[in-house]
């Protein structure tokens, strides 16, 4: 009988037995490793897509892969420039499409399962009716007065003036809140709300090319502009007490007197920003549509200053000196003596601001010069679009 026992326990142990890693007939239960993946590359423009805006990249993607060689080309053959991610996973072009052109994009990419694979798309690029070409005031490297706007000039009529609006961009150092408004169809203005501090630095992106402002008329070049917001220079001038007060970063720093408009031209008032000078030029009245014989004039001035592109100036008036202080007898413009003239020629900068009261005259009107502080914030927000 132990015998017996003995040789049913053997039996039960050697059928229970073998290795922990192997099921039913001794085979293993572990997955075997999956295949390595082919890889996935795609190109986001696709094989005969029209009407590209040379702006948008062209990018080549690889997807359990690498990119192994991407070129693109422009109709005469030549490799447009781009630059690989550094898991040469991406491929995007760094050099610009043109207009109207025929492209060509070949890429290769071999995946993890080392098979490699091609893909070519061919595409042209937008046909613009026609180009338009920003300009702006300030200009690059300048220095600037507190009052100065940011003036955007397209040649060519905008009809979509919000999509313009995104291709300015202005950065501010430090940074300043801002807005656009338009004076027409052609001309845009940024500003803050209150003056500029003196020390701004100021960046204008304007970034056009291969955007589109509306009616098939797109971007011709980008440009930056940076410019320097100089000294707070202010020029208080009063038509009742006949004087020019300057101030420079809040401190009177000189008293002039002067003549404004008789009360037949008197001088608008308001806000001025000082535009451009002449140390000499014709004050000539018929280039703002009064005749000679209906009592214009063509007179020689020296230390000219434009304050409006309505012809009011800043200058040298040796011929009102005696005037100056006491009377307005003017065309309309601020005269000075020759040596006050000078001052204000050699101590003064684009941007630099000239507030006139007590002259009798209108209120000038924002879009003559820089009359931008004549639109209340509130209503300058609104963008005049």
């Amino acid at each position: 009988m132990v015998t017996a026992g003995i040789a049913v326990m053997l039996i039960a142990g050697c059928s229970g037995g073998g290795d922990a890693a192997t099921g039913a007939g001794g085979e293993s239960s572990s997955a075997p490793p999956p295949p390595p993946k082919p890889v996935t590359l795609t190109l986001a423009l696709n094989n005969g897509a029209a009407d590209v805006m040379p702006g948008l990249p062209v990018i080549a993607t690889a997807a359990d892969g690498k990119l192994t060689d991407v070129k693109l080309t422009n109709p005469e053959g030549k490799v447009v420039e781009g630059k690989l991610n550094a898991e040469a996973t991406q491929w995007t072009n760094t050099e610009p499409l043109g207009y109207a052109k025929a492209y060509k994009l070949v890429a290769t990419a071999t995946g993890a399962d080392g098979k490699a694979e091609t893909k070519e798309s061919n595409f042209t690029t937008v046909k613009p009716r026609t180009l338009t070409y920003v300009s702006t005031n300030p200009q690059d490297g300048t220095t600037i007065g507190v009052g100065q706007p940011l003036a955007f000039y397209f040649d060519e009529k905008v009809a979509d003036k919000v999509a313009a609006e995104k291709m300015l961009e202005i950065t501010t150092e430090p940074k300043v809140e801002g807005a656009f408004y338009w004076f027409n169809e052609k001309e845009v203005h940024w500003r803050p709300e209150k003056f500029w501090k003196p020390g701004t630095k100021i960046t204008m992106h304007v970034k056009v090319y291969g955007k589109h402002v509306g009616n098939g008329i797109y971007g011709q070049e980008d440009r930056t502009i940076t410019t320097t917001v100089g000294d707070e220079v202010i020029h208080e001038a009063d038509g009742q007490t006949h004087q020019v007060i300057t101030k420079v970063n809040g401190q009177v720093v000189r008293t002039m007197p002067t003549s404004m408009g008789k009360p037949a031209d008197a001088t608008p008032t308001g806000t001025y920003v000082l535009m451009e000078k002449h140390s000499h030029m014709i004050m000539d009245s018929t280039t703002y549509g009064l005749a000679l014989e209906n009592g214009g004039y063509k007179t020689p001035v020296d230390w000219a200053y434009r304050m409006s592109n309505s012809g009011i100036f800043f200058h040298g008036a040796p011929w009102s000196i005696g005037d100056q202080g006491k009377r307005n007898v003017s065309h309309g413009c601020l005269n000075l003596s020759p040596e006050n003239a000078k001052w204000v020629f050699d101590n003064s900068k684009q941007g630099d601001v000239v507030i006139v009261t007590n002259s009798g005259g209108p209120a000038l009107e924002a879009w003559d010069g820089f009359g931008d502080w004549q639109v209340p914030w509130a209503t300058w927000v609104q963008g005049n679009r």
